[in-house]
């Protein structure tokens, strides 16, 4: 864990880190949806996988090129994957 505080107080104190949290994992996870007008919730994860996001980091970026290089300080991105998705933006 000390990589990750480490890698947090590096984005924080570079005015990058816009929001970030860890998550529980997928097992305390509750599903819901709306069918025929009537909220059916489900324990467990939306989908049955091998991965978990384990949580998630919003930076500020310039573009994709330093998202991905931020992207490969963090920590898991030895021995796991990180996904860099840009924020969707709707007209008002």
């Amino acid at each position: 864990m000390t990589d990750y505080f480490a890698f947090t107080e590096r984005m924080r104190e570079s005015g990058k880190l816009v929001a970030g949290d860890a998550l529980m994992p997928t097992e305390s996870a509750t599903t819901v949806r709306i069918r025929d007008g009537n909220t059916v919730t489900t324990d467990g994860p939306f989908a049955e996988t091998k991965e978990q996001l384990g949580g998630y980091y919003l930076l500020e970026c310039v573009d994709l090129d330093e998202a991905i290089e931020l992207a490969s300080q963090i920590p898991s991105a030895g021995w796991g994957s990180i996904e860099v998705r840009p924020i969707m933006v709707f007209d008002q």
